[in-house]
């Protein structure tokens, strides 16, 4: 009997699943047979095997999600998303329709004799339900030098949204990469025009990535919470790693989420999608902002460990709250250097979040209590510019409970005068503390001012996922060495020769062997350096 899954076994196992009710998926097996290459009756309702779409599933979601607009003006967008982008930079294309993805197609209309338009939403994201989704194995596409057959895609109304590549148990996953997702970036680009996640699994090893980055870049999906991490030994043992990402992400309500909320991109090319520990500590925030009033603006602690993309995840958190909440709020982006202040700004700049011209980093303490006493989606400042004329009561500037402060690195300023003076001028803002340092000490005073744990991502964790460089500490102590092996012989002779008396005797002693005269001899001192 065989030791190891064949791609085969992993791939109706997942389909299987995906065609349970829990999922909601339509599936459509395609032959794999390659010579039925060019037969359109594969199930998928293509009219050419170039296209990566789902026509005819495409249609017929966008007539029901948007039953006020024209026929043929919806007839117009189906086609418009239907052809080949494969003359186009695929990276810059993505780009641009996922913004159609986000926020729909604006088409013209008329109404009451008057120009108008319409925005034709491509999925609905306020209730998930509406949507169709649809799971294709090996449909075979043709592209520019040959053909290509992915071994599963997932369309969200017939739009391609996540790629899937299996290998048998006993194959790296890497070669999903090297050898399959490489050759169909190469040969069938068009494929990834709309696509979302890319998904790469042996059954033991998934790993979850943008089409466009590089291996490194891959990670793994080992939490669906906050508290329980998977042992990967499990994965082993079971077979089970593309099992769980699927429990994790491919839900519906799941993956609509991640696709809305979650998905980045800096600098109008380079797309970010979220991590495992990135997506439930946002949600997890999402949370508390509901119970926002319960918790008395303390919405919690967000403890992920240095380089793991706590200012990503900033940016996811605000995006979502701007999109999923009722209400004008403002951000107020706290950090305690300059170098974050502007790190933390440009990333809100880079990422479509706010405009490169919008004036929200305050010149000086005044200019930044003004700007607290507007209505400024984003301000971002530093705390230092929270002093006030000494001995005198800092104002309130605002009693607005929409206002949400993020403080960055909040252990090192937040229980002073400076923090108490930002608290007084935002009597009823929320607060969030987020901190790539654990929190240490009885009196845990960010916890006290902030709340308790949203989300925590320890150094460990990330050493362990490959996101950060493991740390190791060498402990070196040069030893101290008896170069003269007839020391107190030769303390003997001096004793005598010299004829001293008891005290000074005593007192070359004590000069001998202080351990000050030791440690720093030039030989010691230069091995340590």
């Amino acid at each position: 009997m065989a030791s190891y899954i064949t791609e085969e076994e992993i791939e109706q196992a997942l389909l299987n699943k995906l065609e349970n009710g829990e999922f909601g998926y339509d599936v459509v097996r395609c032959s794999a047979d390659p010579n039925r290459q060019e037969d359109l009756n594969d199930g998928t309702g293509r009219g050419s095997k170039k296209q990566c779409v789902l026509p005819i599933v495409l249609a017929e979601s966008l007539r029901r999600l948007n039953p006020n607009v024209p026929l043929d003006k919806l007839d117009d967008v189906v086609h418009s998303l239907k052809v080949d982008f494969s003359g186009a930079d695929i990276r810059d294309k993505n780009y641009e329709l996922y913004g159609r993805l986000r926020s729909g197609v604006t088409v013209g209309t008329r109404r009451n004799g008057a120009a108008d338009f319409e925005i034709v939403r491509l999925i609905d994201f306020d209730e998930p339900a509406n949507n169709t989704l649809t799971a294709v194995s090996q449909m075979w596409i043709q592209g520019r030098f040959g053909w290509r057959r992915p071994d599963v895609l997932l369309f969200v109304n017939g739009l391609p949204v996540v790629y899937i590549e299996l290998k048998k148990s006993n194959i790296p996953v890497s070669q999903a990469y090297d050898k399959n997702l490489t050759d169909c970036m190469r040969d069938i680009p068009n494929l990834f025009a709309f696509n979302q996640l890319c998904v790469l699994s042996n059954g033991i090893e998934t790993r979850v990535g943008a089409f466009s980055a590089p291996y490194g870049h891959f990670f793994e999906w080992l939490k669906t919470n906050e508290v329980e991490r998977v042992d990967r030994s499990v994965f082993v043992r079971d077979k089970s790693s593309l099992k769980f990402f699927a429990d994790a992400l491919l839900h519906r309500d799941t993956l609509i989420d991640y696709i809305e909320n979650f998905i980045l991109f800096e600098n109008k090319t380079t797309k970010i999608i979220a991590k495992n520990h990135q997506y439930i500590g946002v949600n997890n925030l999402m949370e508390s902002m509901k119970r926002r009033g319960e918790l008395k603006g303390r919405l919690g602690v967000f403890w992920h460990t240095q380089g793991s993309g706590k200012s990503y995840s900033m940016v996811m958190f605000a995006r979502k709250v701007l999109r999923k909440l009722e209400g004008s709020f403002t951000f107020l982006c706290v950090t305690d250097r300059e170098d974050l202040d502007t790190q933390l700004y440009k990333n809100f700049v880079r990422t479509d979040v706010i405009g490169d011209k919008e004036e929200c980093q305050p010149k000086n303490s005044e200019q930044m209590r003004a700007y607290l006493q507007s209505s400024k989606p984003f301000v971002f400042t530093l705390i230092q510019k929270f002093r006030y004329d000494k001995g005198k009561q800092y104002p309130v500037l605002t009693e607005r409970d929409d206002v949400i402060v993020m403080v960055d690195e909040a252990h090192r300023t937040q229980y002073k005068d400076l923090a108490e003076n930002m608290r007084t001028a935002l009597p009823n803002a929320n607060f969030i503390a987020f901190t790539g340092t654990p929190l240490l000490g009885a009196k845990r005073l960010t916890n006290q001012w902030f709340g308790d744990y949203v989300s925590e991502y320890n150094f460990a964790q990330s050493v362990d996922d490959g996101s950060t460089v493991p740390l190791y500490y060498s402990r070196r102590l040069p030893e101290v060495w008896l170069q003269n092996n007839f020391l107190d012989d030769d303390v003997l002779d001096i004793i005598e020769q010299e004829n001293l008396n008891e005290a000074e005797e005593q007192r070359l002693k004590n000069s001998n062997s202080c351990i000050f005269e030791v440690i720093k001899r030039d030989e010691r001192l230069d091995k340590i350096a």
